[in-house]
């Protein structure tokens, strides 16, 4: 387990060197100051109007954000997807290091190439790069699915016969790092989420400072939460920002 946890933690790496069709955005490429090339994918939106920084999950695709996509755009807002490091059209290999670099760079990148303020939202894995990414760059807010209290508190919960933080690379340390994240925030959880327990991103809301409010969908889990209903209840955040 020690030698595979990181193959275990980002299941959507891949040695694949091309990144996967989409039909929505322009490909991108992002240096980071570490030497590696990310793949992106961009819908640029209105000037006035928010961008959006999105950091999927572990096992997810830039490619399947076509619907949101769309439904930023149909109201000014952009967006900009990012394939981590080692994930399809990405050089490198994931680690946390390398992905919270990766989601600076993100950020710099978003900053140079549009001149609208950017919203930050990470989904699972993805949160603790947006919570990390707000902490260190001036988002304008910060919009967190299905986030966890920490990747170390998850894997102590999944594997409680083994000695994790003794063991554990990755502890994504998101309790640690949440109070420096001062702007609105927006929490979205699935009350059925079996992967990331509803605890575990309560625990976080409770945490954070203001301002912040939370969203807690019945009948949804992790792999189901996006729906018309998440779409517009994230374009009503945004939408909403002072």
């Amino acid at each position: 387990m020690y030698l595979s946890q990181r193959a275990l933690l980002y299941p959507g790496a891949s040695a694949t060197p091309a990144p996967e069709h989409a039909n929505w955005g322009e490909n991108v490429a992002i240096k980071t100051p570490d030497g590696e090339t990310l793949h992106g994918l961009y819908g640029q939106g209105e000037p006035s109007k928010p961008a959006v920084l999105f950091f999927l999950g572990n096992a997810d695709r830039i490619s399947n954000y076509g619907f949101l996509a769309q439904a930023l755009a149909a109201r000014g807002i952009g967006l900009l997807a990012i394939s981590y490091r080692g994930y399809p059209g990405s050089t490198g290999s994931p680690s946390e290091h390398g992905l919270l670099t990766d989601g600076i760079a993100a950020f710099d990148w978003l900053s140079v190439r549009s001149e609208s303020e950017i919203v930050v939202l990470g989904q699972s894995l993805g949160s603790g790069v947006a919570v990390s990414t707000a902490g260190h760059r001036p988002a304008a807010a910060v919009i967190l699915v299905s986030a966890y209290l920490s990747v170390l508190s998850l894997a102590q919960m999944h594997y409680p016969f083994v000695p994790v933080a003794l063991l554990i690379k990755d502890p994504y340390r998101s309790d640690l790092k949440i109070a420096k994240v001062r702007q609105p925030k927006l929490f979205i959880h699935g009350r059925f989420d079996d992967i990331i327990p509803l605890s575990s991103g309560e625990a976080l809301y409770r945490t954070a400072p203001e301002p912040k409010q939370i969203l807690i969908y019945d009948g949804s889990g992790h792999n189901d939460i996006w729906d018309a209903r998440m779409v517009d209840d994230v374009i009503r955040f945004i939408e909403a920002l002072k």
